[in-house]
């Protein structure tokens, strides 16, 4: 028994560092958008982390992500890092990270895994509410009205559509090729019995 558990506790701990190299490394990569506006893979990464971890591990990702750069790693996109970033404008969007892979991860406990509801957990969780904390924050800390400062952050929108697409395309490729991956945070179709 205790054998077990410490092997489930090894098991979370590497897929929660897993992740939050994986929220790391996307952070570098930058897309260019036909708007002008570029935009980061980062939440992509986060997407991901609430739809594979589940509620409870992937906040952890999270936390271990925003720790590495409270302490000045430059782990956030753009190369950003120190207590700084959490007194800017981005701080909001940060703390959303939190809360969103809570949502993703609940929203993909309601039944049974299928590409629709990993879409739209990642919709709801990735990208209204982050924008839920960060607009506000945003708006706040620069001075400017609530109203220009969401009109403002549109810009990102088709950004963010496109890593909801990207994340469901990814999440259900993992499903079918490793469906044990997602035993914290979907349920997994029990196999047929034979009657006897």
């Amino acid at each position: 028994m205790t054998t077990s558990r410490a092997t489930d506790t090894s098991a979370s701990l590497g897929r929660i560092a897993v992740f939050a190299a994986l929220i790391i490394v996307l952070g570098a990569v930058i897309v260019p958008l036909p708007a002008g506006v570029p935009i980061t893979a980062q939440t992509l990464g986060v997407m991901l982390a609430g739809l594979v971890l589940g509620p409870r591990l992937a906040p952890l990702a999270i936390l271990l992500v925003l720790v590495l750069a409270a302490v000045g790693l430059p782990v956030l996109a753009g190369g950003r890092g120190g207590l700084g970033v959490f007194v800017g404008p981005s701080a909001g969007y940060l703390i959303g990270w939190i809360a969103g892979v809570v949502v993703i991860g609940l929203l993909m406990r309601t039944g049974r895994f299928t590409w629709w509801r990993s879409a739209i957990a990642a919709l709801v969780g990735g990208v209204f509410v982050v924008y839920a904390f960060g607009i506000p924050v945003q708006a706040l800390v620069t001075g400017v009205p609530l109203g220009p400062t969401a009109l403002s952050s549109l810009a990102f929108l088709p950004g963010d559509l496109i890593k909801v697409t990207a994340a469901t395309l990814v999440v259900v490729a993992l499903r079918r090729a490793y469906p044990r991956a997602f035993a914290d945070g979907v349920r997994v179709r029990e196999p047929a019995r034979a009657v006897a």
